[in-house]
């Protein structure tokens, strides 16, 4: 737990400013929230645009993801070595500059090559957007991490319900390229601009908090050190099958949508199913964040893994199963992104607790990297769809994945978890949290 500050001016001061650093935090993942769940709304246009197959199209949004993963590492390890006081600013300030320039290249793109190029700088410029407010929500927050690393990532996957609406009226008037281009140039210059702001809490300068009601390491664990543990490796399988599945919801809900003949049925207020059926879902998983993780900071970081994913195993063989009807597509896809969405917070605060703030961002990023690994087998979905000519198997596949995790948090995360951290208080390290 983190120690108490050194007088109570310094808590005072502190504590409203972590919640200034928080929603800095969150205006920045807002800001790259469509760059991921908005990408849905651009495949249709380019397939007609241009030809080219979709899942040439959709090997846009794996690199992205990809590259927004992996990379994160690197990322977060310049934040750290920087410091707390320069090092979150300059790393989300380059971001924004990346993330302007990589949708620019895409309404200008005119052959596969350069969408994958413009594909590789957003992933790279979200990236490190993503994983320095999470690491700084962390650190701010250790009494109530999994609601603050919750709304973090709530203005990630929330953040794209303020646009469905207006990128899909530009890309009707303007064409796809022109959304591409004005959203891309905004979002970047925001993003560059309250960067400036940010920074991490220097050691000690927290104040006293509140009794913790889940257990958290001592020690803070170097990226070396957690990378020898079998809870990480536990953590990223977990993290793998949940994200896989998700993804491919978020990357083919229009496509399912159209093939359940129900993407164009108007359904409420002259909005069709899949313009309601995106903003739900952009909701749902935005609110599924702060949602789980505060439950989490209450019955335990396992526990809430159970309830969340299995629902999330039910609501996708409820949509492959009644989704054909447009309210029933609506609501059960909500619940796959209620259920889902959570997995960035729930991972983060775990990972946190278990290995301790000190070196928080850059760990954090090297579990955020089985994102990435999960991202290639989006296609496969289409693979499964084409190969049985419906949804339904791919449905089955990606329920019995989040079945699997529940079974993994609660037979072998938690005894996992349990054994390191009472090793951990009988043979403390040379890195104590702080």
């Amino acid at each position: 737990m983190s120690r108490s500050s050194p007088s109570g001016f310094a808590a005072a001061a502190t504590a409203p400013n972590r919640w200034l650093q928080l929603i800095i935090g969150i205006v920045c993942m807002v800001m790259i929230a469509n760059l991921q769940y908005g990408w849905t709304l651009f495949v249709g246009p380019m397939n007609k645009a241009h030809g080219w197959p979709v899942a040439d199209i959709q090997l846009a949004f794996s690199l992205f993801v990809a590259l927004e993963t992996w990379l994160t590492p690197i990322e977060g390890w310049i934040v750290d070595y920087i410091g707390p006081k320069h090092g979150p600013k300059l790393v989300v300030s380059i971001g924004g500059i990346l993330i302007a320039i990589a949708w620019i290249i895409n309404s200008q793109a005119d052959s596969l090559g350069m969408l994958y190029l413009g594909a590789v700088i957003s992933g790279v410029g979200a990236g490190a957007v993503y994983a320095t407010c999470v690491g700084n929500a962390v650190k701010w927050f250790p009494d109530r991490r999994g609601l603050a690393v919750g709304l973090t990532a709530a203005g990630f996957g929330a953040g794209a319900a303020l646009t469905v609406i207006p990128i899909r009226e530009v890309i009707a008037g303007a064409g796809y390229q022109a959304a591409f281009f004005w959203f891309g140039l905004v979002q970047g210059a925001i993003v560059f601009v309250v960067a400036w702001l940010m920074r991490a809490p220097a050691p000690g300068e927290l104040p006293k908090l509140a009794t913790v009601k889940v257990a958290q390491s001592a020690q803070s664990f170097t990226p070396q050190e957690m990378l020898q543990t079998p809870v990480f490796w536990v953590l990223y399988v977990m993290f793998v099958l949940v994200s896989a599945s998700g993804l491919m919801a978020t990357a083919q809900i229009a496509l399912i949508a159209r093939d359940f003949k129900v993407a164009d049925q108007v359904l409420l207020l002259g909005g069709t199913t899949l313009t309601i059926a995106l903003l739900v879902d952009n909701v749902a998983n935005g609110a599924a964040r702060p949602l789980f993780g505060w439950i989490s900071d209450h019955i335990g970081r396992e526990n809430t893994m159970a309830i969340a994913f299995g629902l999330g195993g039910v609501s996708y063989w409820l949509l492959g199963a009644l989704g054909t009807a447009p309210w029933a597509f609506v609501i059960f896809a909500g619940l796959i992104f209620l259920t889902w969405g959570e997995i960035f917070s729930l991972f983060p605060s775990t990972c946190t607790d278990s290995f301790g703030p000190k070196y928080a961002t850059t760990n954090l990023s090297f579990l955020y990297t089985a994102k990435g690994a999960s991202a290639f087998l989006v296609p496969l979905a289409n693979v499964i769809q084409a190969a049985t000519g419906s949804w339904h198997m791919v449905f089955v596949v990606t329920a019995v994945m989040n079945f699997i995790v529940v079974a993994l948090a609660l037979l072998v995360l938690r005894p996992l978890r349990t054994r390191q951290m009472a090793t951990s208080a009988q043979h403390p390290m040379a890195h104590p949290a702080e």
